[in-house]
């Protein structure tokens, strides 16, 4: 897989605009509608900000029974967007695997869920 150019240079600011929080994902659900073979995730992020629900192009490296209970990365702060007939609320994060397969961000040690990436 060929590697991305990096993107043109943000303020701190910018980079404090994005909200990229922990969750744990609580359920998971086919998503047959989907253009690409998909999973609906509903994450808990704490108190705070609640459950949420995110599209992820996770099915390569995952299945239904071992996400339950991961804790991962997403951006909780973008607009809600329409994927078919799934209202995604927020965007799980990952970096592609050298065939452009997801493998998810997550936290390497415990850290509350609703925690804020700084």
């Amino acid at each position: 897989m060929q590697e991305a150019q990096t993107a043109p240079q943000i303020a701190f600011d910018d980079f404090l605009k994005v909200d990229v929080r922990v969750g744990t994902i609580v359920d998971v659900q086919e998503f047959p509608e989907a253009r690409k073979p998909a999973f609906k995730l509903t994450i808990d992020f704490g108190p705070t900000i609640g459950r949420r629900r995110s599209s992820a192009q996770i099915t390569v490296h995952y299945t239904r029974e071992s996400l339950i209970g991961r804790r991962i990365a997403a951006v909780v702060n973008f607009q809600p967007r329409q994927i078919g007939p799934f209202m995604s609320e927020v965007l799980t994060l990952g970096f592609p695997d050298e065939a452009g397969d997801v493998v998810l961000v997550a936290p390497d040690l415990a850290v509350p869920n609703g925690a804020r990436l700084f």
